[in-house]
Parts: C-alpha cells; structure tokens; sequence
C-alpha cells in the first residue's frame, strides 16, 4: 500500500521547515503518521492481516523513536507537530 505521490508532495510542503526540506524529523513523522492511518483503516476491514499488522506495529515503533528525540532535542517543534497531528503526548 504505498502512498500516493500528489497526497506525499502536500505533506512534505506543509510540514517542511524550507523548500528543499523532505527529510527533517518532522516531516518524517508526518508521512509516517500517515501511513499508520492508512494501515489502520486496512486492518478494520481486514482484520487477519497478520502481516499488516506487524508492519504497523514497526511504523509506529519507528514514528516513536522520531518522536522521543524531537522531544528531547526540540521540544517547541515537537509540542506544535503533535498538535498538528493530533498525536497523544505520552
């Protein structure tokens, strides 16, 4: 299920901190936090997905990662990023 290119191009240019920015945390996160929904609704429909699951298990273990240390070395970016998408601060 890979992400279309025209919904990826509008979450790299919202999040990206200048024009040729497509790597920073924060745009990581983004896209990653995209996916997760998109393998979250895949999963409600499909629920012995086994394989999809465990794929999202790891999305969201990587996307905690990212978010562990933006809090730790940025925490301004990381509290407007989480607000932004909606994200629970644990």
């Amino acid at each position: 299920m890979a992400q279309d290119v025209a919904k990826k191009r509008e979450i790299i240019s919202k999040f990206a901190r200048d024009s040729k920015d497509t790597g920073s945390t924060e745009v990581q996160v983004a896209l990653l936090s995209d996916r997760i929904a998109n393998l979250t609704e895949h999963l409600k429909s499909n629920p012995k997905d086994h394989s999809s699951r465990l794929g999202l298990l790891k999305l969201v273990g990587q996307r905690r990662g990212l978010l562990k240390y933006l809090k730790r070395t940025q925490y301004d970016r990381y509290a407007k990023l989480i607000a932004e998408l909606g994200i629970k601060d644990r």
